[in-house]
């Protein structure tokens, strides 16, 4: 971890965040499962991780390696690294220009079980996205049937259709922490999600912040009101 990047603050209803700056992926993976096992013995608060990471793709636990369109060869060039990861979904693309939330909280138990509610974390992790894009007037929502933050959803008034700006892939351990996250795409180099199939998804574009509004946006306004959407949404 590169310290001279490190932020750690308080986030609004108690939640710690940490800016881990550009990380590599197998290191903030690996950071993760040492502080999901912290949380879930109650040793450390709800956290916040934010990331960026050099060029990577990662395959879920439904991932299918042919959704990756690059061979070895073509991967090394770009300088693309690959990991199989224990979160759910496809295959999805981070890299520079993209900001990464790894939620590190403990989830309420669902109904009188002890197992969580996966689903309804995901919808609020949509929602939390949905509402830091609002922030940025860039109106967002859900697409029936899939995972994520769109734009250009019908009744928005956009001419172009749906595209997908924001991707979301979760574990969530039984001690009901939460791992993996969101990625949103605030201005990467689209070109890198040409090399896969993302999220499985053959008929859907990918877009980001500044491709789809022709606007820059400083990466700490964005992880501002990211913060400030998660605090209203996960509030205790």
């Amino acid at each position: 971890m590169n310290t001279s990047a490190t932020r750690t603050g308080a986030a609004p209803h108690s939640f710690q965040t940490q800016d881990l700056g550009r990380l590599d992926y197998a290191a903030a993976w690996q950071l993760q499962r040492e502080m999901a096992a912290a949380r879930g013995a109650d040793q450390i608060p709800d956290t916040l991780l934010w990331v960026e990471h050099p060029h990577t793709y990662t395959l879920g636990s439904a991932g299918d390696e042919r959704n990756i369109l690059l061979d070895a060869d073509q991967l090394a060039a770009r300088g693309v690294t690959v990991h199989r990861v224990d979160r759910g979904g496809d295959v999805t693309y981070h890299g520079p220009g993209q900001i990464v939330g790894y939620p590190l909280i403990k989830l309420p138990a669902s109904g009188e079980g002890l197992h969580a509610d996966v689903v309804g974390y995901v919808r609020a992790l949509e929602e939390v996205l949905i509402r830091a894009l609002a922030h940025f007037d860039i109106a967002a929502g859900r697409l029936p049937g899939l995972t994520g933050a769109w734009v250009g959803l019908e009744g928005t008034g956009h001419p172009r259709g749906p595209a997908k700006i924001a991707a979301i892939g979760v574990r969530v351990t039984t001690r009901r922490v939460t791992m993996h996250g969101f990625a949103l795409n605030v201005d990467p180099d689209l070109a890198y999600f040409r090399g896969i199939i993302p999220c499985g998804i053959p008929d859907k574009p990918v877009t980001s912040m500044a491709e789809w509004t022709g606007h820059a946006f400083a990466r700490a306004d964005v992880i501002a009101a990211l913060e400030g959407a998660f605090g209203d949404v996960f509030g205790k």
